[in-house]
């Protein structure tokens, strides 16, 4: 062991604020040559949770490590791995079971502690000194981008606009069942220029007031706040949709008359629904198939089955032959949640028995479970889940493998925000895809 007093250990995180979908280098100087190090990060989010991970490297002749280039020997990653120290993150020992790590306010950053620590250490990082320690701060709101909280027409909304005059692209951003007004995903795309409007349709203060779902209508009226905004260009706007937001996306992109959608992204859904079906009739479709929930040895639910098999009555899925847009379909092949799979490759089959296969994309990621997010987002493999139907609080198995899926994660944002800017950006009519990047 050396004495720490002669241990003046550097540690550099470049750039030390920055976007949560950009790269940081970490760089650790002057320890001695093949000395083992522990490089930390420690988060804690805003619900009190602490969240870890950590690598275990070796210092070259110089006494260096680079994270970006040098392989963790072990830890919570293992490899040339230059973001696992956010993407491997988990709770730390002690914490309760089922928790998945969310920004609830995109105005303050996510702060992240890394350190270094001598030898290779799994535990007690606690209880001891690091060498060096540096706090890393990463945003989802990039400086200029303005929050607008929409509440008019009944709407409960917020509106991420891009620094500048505009116009902008727009976008309608739509999470899964889990309800809430859910910002994060909206604000780091209005960092990247599009104008986008973070839309809760379960839970709003309008359904909270009436107990009464929203009607599709619901979605039109956020459509137009957009199509109407003087900083949004108001005939390129798209739809983005996670989970059972993908229902609604399929839905109001084949058969709205008010939503003339430029381009449209499903992220783990299905088209398998009640065609002339409102909101509630969508949920009561699934809820009725209930009797296929599927439980795991450690007790977490399993919901896949509940849309299977895939219907041939055209009742009970988007017809796909009506789409006139481009659409992009996000497939993680372990969802344990949703048929993804099985529902892309019959929208496929659906699309090009209708000829208009030339519109879609798929991108589907081996080992990828369910929640497919922005970059270097920790993978929850499994969470603590409150059902909008039953209001009951449930552990949902999600899937997926965290290296895997957070390469997945990774790959998918980037081809995401391609297929964005091309078919929102470029002047071309709706209909003629510009996927030549992808």
């Amino acid at each position: 062991m050396m004495d720490r007093k002669q241990c003046i250990v550097k540690l550099f995180v470049q750039p030390s604020r920055g976007l949560v979908d950009e790269k940081f280098i970490i760089l650790v100087q002057k320890a001695p040559p093949g000395y083992q190090l522990t490089v930390h990060a420690l988060h804690k989010c805003e619900d009190g949770h602490s969240w870890e991970a950590f690598g275990h490297y070796i210092s070259n002749a110089i006494g260096t490590v680079n994270v970006s280039e040098d392989p963790s020997l072990g830890g919570t990653y293992s490899g040339v791995e230059q973001m696992g120290l956010l993407w491997s993150l988990r709770p730390v020992p002690g914490s309760k079971p089922g928790l998945r790590l969310r920004k609830m306010n995109v105005q303050i950053p996510m702060e992240v502690t890394i350190s270094v620590y001598q030898g290779h250490q799994t535990e007690g990082f606690m209880d001891q000194v690091p060498l060096a320690s540096v706090v890393v701060e990463r945003w989802y709101m990039a400086p200029g981008v303005s929050r607008i909280p929409i509440t008019e027409d009944g709407l409960t909304a917020t509106l991420f606009l891009p620094p500048g005059p505009g116009p902008f692209p727009g976008l309608l951003d739509l999470w899964g069942g889990g309800g809430q007004l859910v910002e994060y995903r909206a604000s780091l795309l209005a960092s990247h220029g599009i104008a986008s409007l973070a839309l809760d349709y379960l839970t709003p203060k309008i359904t909270m007031e009436t107990r009464k779902m929203v009607d599709l209508q619901y979605f039109e009226k956020a459509y137009k706040i957009l199509e109407q905004h003087p900083q949004v260009h108001g005939s390129s706007i798209g739809m983005l949709g996670l989970s059972l937001g993908t229902s609604i996306t399929l839905k109001m992109a084949a058969y709205s008359e008010v939503m003339k959608l430029r381009c449209a992204v499903c992220i783990s859904g299905s088209h398998v629904q009640p065609v002339d079906g409102s909101m509630e009739d969508i949920l009561k479709h699934f809820n009725k198939n209930a009797d296929r929930t599927r439980v795991s040895e450690e007790n977490e639910f399993i919901w896949r089955d509940l849309l299977l098999p895939v219907p041939s009555d055209l009742a009970f899925k988007v017809d796909m032959g009506r789409l006139k847009c481009p659409l992009l379909v996000v497939v993680g092949e372990d969802d344990q949640n949703w048929p993804a799979s099985e529902s892309a490759m019959d929208m496929k089959e659906m699309m090009e028995q209708a000829g208009n296969s030339h519109l879609l994309t798929v991108l589907s990621y081996p080992n990828a479970g369910h929640l497919i997010e922005p970059p270097y987002t920790p993978h929850a493999r499994a969470s603590l889940f409150r059902s909008m139907a039953t209001r009951e609080k449930m552990m949902a198995l999600w899937g997926g493998e965290t290296a895997a899926h957070s390469l997945a994660q990774e790959d998918a944002w980037r081809k995401l925000l391609v297929f964005l800017r091309e078919n929102l950006y470029s002047g071309t009519n709706p209909g003629t895809p510009s996927l030549s990047h992808l």
